[in-house]
């Protein structure tokens, strides 16, 4: 026979009220009470009929996620979380890549794609904060990363200033003074990388090391190519530095990779400190020192605040400007027994 809403809510010792929650993501529920619900669901084989209920409550079931590029490792890893937090509420998520494009962007934000979506998640790269606070939105939107005009929408980031202070920061207590950063990217509007050239110069200046435009590598993408025609621009310009804090794990893999073909050792010639801890990393030779974003907790973050504002559209609480927690983990790319000596 199959179980009912009512039958997990006695299982679980809730109101049915709770366990509707809890299938839709509608309100927050405290963790304990989630789990408890969860467990009875699992072993009831409970299955809500979600044709019916998105028909008494007007909505699709669907969701939108909009992401730059597809084959980003960080992307794909965040996206997948991301659907798994929406299966969760028994929510649908359609990706599209908008590949950093203007219009993309605009054409999502303003539902002007043709695609019936009960909310959108998206990290906008060259919308800048005006237009997006100008630009109509039909639906509740969640946005990830730095482009967040104060009362448009929810956001959910990383504190990229203190992060790469931090990566360069250990760089420097390695011994290493001639630091070099590898991400400017001067021809988005999304911010990320001002942020963390930010953080990487207060740290240099800190430490007593000014900072040297030279040594701070601009790129067209973030990938492992752009990472190497980077690295190879500071080691032609006769000043070679001793450490490098990429503003990405692919750009530090493209680093590595023309260090090697060069002849520099890493870290022994070299310390090289990523951002994103993406599989890749974990797994090359050196494995890579790198800045670990929180990505479960982003994907959490996001899709609770969008569940809230599509479960209850009459909300009048302003929107939430969150900041997820990061970590440096400390790998072969940056061994402290392999620290330079002197200046």
């Amino acid at each position: 026979m199959t179980s009912s809403l009512k039958d997990v809510a006695a299982r679980a010792g809730v109101s049915a009220r709770t366990v509707s929650n809890v299938v839709s993501g509608s309100a927050r529920v405290a963790a304990d009470t989630r789990r408890r619900v969860q467990a009875a669901i699992d072993e009831l084989g409970y299955r809500p009929n979600l044709a019916a209920r998105s028909l008494r409550a007007g909505r699709t079931g669907i969701i939108g996620l909009a992401i730059p590029e597809l084959h980003s490792p960080y992307f794909a890893e965040l996206a997948g979380l991301l659907v798994e937090e929406a299966r969760r509420r028994s929510l649908t998520v359609i990706i599209d890549q908008t590949r950093g494009d203007a219009e993309a962007e605009r054409r999502l934000l303003t539902g002007s794609g043709g695609r019936v979506m009960d909310g959108l998640i998206i990290s906008p790269w060259s919308l800048t904060a005006q237009e997006l606070a100008s630009t109509a939105r039909p639906l509740p939107i969640v946005l990830l990363g730095e482009r967040s005009p104060q009362g448009f929408a929810d956001r959910v980031a990383v504190d990229n200033v203190t992060a790469a202070d931090e990566a360069t920061t250990h760089l420097l207590a390695l011994g290493r003074r001639r630091v070099a950063a590898i991400g400017l990217q001067p021809h988005l509007h999304n911010g990320t990388a001002g942020l963390r050239a930010e953080g990487y110069r207060r740290a240099l200046r800190r430490a007593g090391v000014q900072p040297r435009p030279e040594w701070e590598g601009a790129v067209d993408a973030l990938h492992r190519e752009d990472g190497a025609l980077a690295m190879a621009r500071l080691l032609d310009n006769g000043g070679a530095p001793d450490a490098v804090f990429a503003f990405s794990d692919e750009l530090a893999l493209g680093a590595i990779h023309l260090a090697h073909h060069r002849g520099v050792r890493v870290p022994e010639g070299l310390a090289v400190v990523g951002f994103d801890d993406i599989e890749d990393g974990r797994y090359g030779r050196p494995t890579l020192t790198t800045v670990s974003p929180d990505k479960r907790q982003i994907a959490q973050m996001a899709m609770q605040c969008l569940a809230d504002r599509i479960y209850s559209p009459d909300n009048e609480v302003p929107p939430s400007d969150l900041t997820a927690p990061h970590r440096l983990v400390v790998r072969d790319s940056t061994a402290p027994q392999a620290q330079a000596v002197g200046t």
